[in-house]
């Protein structure tokens, strides 16, 4: 009688081989932990290999019928509480076991528990090092995720409740966005080049995908850049924080009730994801019909998101990371006194919070990465995700140093990671990778002039200024201070770029008041060596003042030594967008830059900052498919939005415009990187 074809499938020999090497590789690991674990455990009587093997025997039973049964219990709990439920669970299933062992070598549930952890332990790091340090067994995770979800979905649309086959890759186009944080176009080239990226390097060298830089302007940071990217609305944000002297209220853009706010003026429902989309670990939604860690929501997955409650069941997948993370801190801890001991300049410190940071980033990229597998197999049309690794360690490490592109280099694994997860996807998904700003290195301005900004002003002013002691990005993650009703003067700083306000005043100060009310500060602000620009309004528009003379921005008359040219030829259009942002400090402070270095002097305790002009910061990056067009100049992050929304309508995911007759290139997959290469080439490419 001839096999089914789900039955041929099933025995097909590739699949049984896997999933042989599957269950031997289980079966080595969970002997080599728990025999490690026994060993370690005080008090703990011999036993011969005979009866450690049916220890693991009854590890893998009691995993194979309890993880089901506890995933249920995690899938409805979500949030913190997914969190939680999914490290007890590794612990549970490990104590379950070791209570059952018929050798009854540990007893009392202390020392039960204690046994169930460092086996959870070991076996994570025994995972992460039989792999090389790769991401397969996260990959065969993430497609046993996928597949569960696509199965889900063919039996509520009428499917076979039960199958053996594995769904077929989609066919529809989706688009896929990965925002790498931080990443600068000259970093991105540079790291490319010296052959550290492959999978970005391989897109690029086979001509699938075509690299090239776009402008962010100023503010150069994340909110601002989203707000545009997303909403197309960038000018709502003058910095990352700012005061609001209708509320008398400062902002901060990553807090989440003012990023709930900021959305709210952001948003006319016409967003990048507004067409079914999904927005995953950013600032802002992009009126997305679904919102997963991101900012502006402030509420972790819940229920509906089982990449979620998968990955913080699997083994390896929260626990992995938590073990992983643990190590991480040792390498910062290491590398930061490699720092010292070398005398590496300019550095700040790197202890404190940011400790805690680097293993925090890498517990997301893992989540985001589970959660776009996720959204990926039930086919949403469009995904953007914020991947921050490279971006927080830089700030402390610097944009170029080591530690900074070890962190990049993993962000290009990911991609690889999607890549290789694109076949058990619902769609047939376009990957589009872009950055939100770079950054700019250089030894803060403390450090090189032994008092802060605010100090200064207070200096000139004889008046007392507040400003928050840690830099924007950490403030937003605790509550807001009460803005002191005795403080005439704030100061608000995002990386090199500060706003100055005068909080006794109800509306936006101009030069003249200002010089009247505080005759020394303009002119003793702008003659410090630390500042290159010092910008303030004026009847006949905003004028930037610098050591050696002025410019008027809106009809270009320069006075003495112009202070815009060290900031490149872009610098006044800059200028001119920013003072029409809303709630612009009555003054724009920038750094000065080094003619020769192109370094930046940061108002935060940052080695590597963006927010402001100078250096890299403003130079962020495109990848596209190569045959893509790219029909206007991107200059600015609403220049970038207009462009996806191109891009969409074009796949034909935008619903209220008319389709051009341009078609998109095929998406790349792992196992066609070549022939899509060649297809490609007799198809106009969109300039590198």
């Amino acid at each position: 009688m001839a096999l089914s074809p789900e039955v041929r499938a099933l025995l097909a020999w590739r699949r049984v081989l896997g999933r042989l090497r599957a269950v031997l590789r289980s079966a080595i690991t969970t002997f080599v932990v728990v025999t490690l674990t026994l060993w370690l455990m005080p008090g703990v009587a011999g036993a011969d290999i005979l009866d450690t093997l049916n220890l693991v025997v009854l590890v893998a039973v009691t995993g194979a019928v309890l993880r089901p049964l506890l995933l249920l219990g995690i899938t409805a709990l979500g949030g913190w509480g997914a969190m939680l439920f999914g490290v007890i669970t590794q612990v549970a299933v490990m104590v379950i076991a070791l209570r059952l062992d018929p050798a009854n070598r540990i007893r009392g549930l202390p020392t039960l528990v204690v046994a169930a952890i460092l086996a959870v332990i070991f076996a994570a790091l025994l995972d992460w090092a039989a792999d090389a340090g790769s991401d397969d067994t996260f990959v065969r995770e993430a497609r046993r995720l996928m597949r569960g979800v696509r199965r889900r979905s063919t039996r509520r649309a009428g499917g076979p409740f039960l199958t053996l086959r594995r769904p077929r890759p989609g066919t529809e186009p989706g688009l896929l966005v990965i925002q790498l944080d931080g990443v600068a176009e000259p970093v991105l080239r540079w790291a490319i080049r010296a052959g550290n990226l492959p999978i970005l390097g391989h897109w690029l060298r086979s001509g699938s995908h075509s690299l090239r830089g776009w402008h962010t302007g100023l503010p150069s940071t994340t909110p601002a850049s989203q707000a545009g990217i997303l909403h197309g609305a960038s000018r709502q944000i003058p910095a990352f924080r700012w005061f609001e002297k209708e509320t008398g209220k400062m902002m901060v853009a990553n807090r989440p009730r003012d990023a709930a706010v900021i959305e709210r003026r952001l948003s006319d429902g016409q967003g990048l994801l507004r067409d079914g989309g999904v927005s995953i670990g950013n600032a802002f939604g992009g009126d997305a019909v679904t919102n997963l860690l991101t900012v502006s929501h402030a509420a972790l997955p819940g229920r509906s998101a089982r990449g979620w409650a998968a990955f913080m069941a699997s083994p390896y997948g929260f626990t992995r990371a938590l073990v992983l993370g643990a190590a991480e801190v040792i390498t910062e801890l290491h590398e930061a006194r490699l720092q010292r001991r070398r005398n590496v300049q300019p550095r700040v410190s790197r202890s404190g919070a940011y400790l805690a940071l680097r293993p925090a980033a890498m517990l997301l990229r893992d989540v985001n990465v589970s959660l776009i597998a996720e959204q990926m197999a039930r086919g949403v049309p469009v995904v953007y995700c914020d991947l921050v690794d490279y971006d927080e360690v830089a700030h402390h490490a610097g944009p170029a140093r080591p530690e900074s592109m070890r962190q990049l280099e993993s962000l290009d694994r990911m991609l690889g990671v999607l890549e290789r997860l694109s076949p058990e996807a619902a769609r047939r998904y376009h990957l589009v990778v872009l950055s939100d700003h770079g950054q700019s290195q250089g030894a803060t301005f403390r450090q090189r002039y032994g008092e802060t900004l605010d100090q200064v002003v207070e200096r000139l002013t004889a008046d007392p200024a507040t400003c928050p002691r840690e830099p924007a990005e950490e403030q937003g993650k605790r509550e807001p201070d009460p803005v002191p009703e005795a403080a005439p003067l704030m100061v608000l700083s995002s990386g090199n770029l500060s706003l100055i306000y005068l909080t006794r005043f109800t509306h936006r100060v101009l030069r003249d008041e200002i010089e009247e009310t505080y005759p020394r500060l303009i002119a003793g602000l702008a003659a410090h060596p630390g500042v290159g620009l010092v910008v303030a309004g004026s009847p006949e528009g905003p004028i930037a003042f610098g050591p050696g003379g002025s410019h008027q921005l809106r009809d270009g008359v320069v006075s003495g030594q112009d202070p815009l040219l060290p900031y490149g030829v872009e610098a006044r259009e800059d200028l001119l967008r920013h003072q029409e942002a809303a709630h612009l400090g009555d003054l724009v402070v920038i750094s000065a830059v080094d003619p020769q270095t192109h370094e930046v002097a940061a108002f935060e305790e940052l080695v590597g900052s963006h927010g402001g002009l100078g250096g890299w910061q403003t130079d962020a990056m495109l990848v596209h498919p190569a045959a893509w067009p790219v029909t206007a100049e991107l200059n600015g992050p609403d220049a970038v939005h207009l462009q996806l929304i191109e891009w969409l309508t074009m796949l034909g995911l935008r619903e209220e415009q008319a389709q051009p007759s341009i078609t998109a290139s095929e998406p790349v997959y792992a196992s066609s990187l070549e022939a899509t290469g060649d297809a490609l080439a007799d198809r106009p490419v969109a300039g590198g």
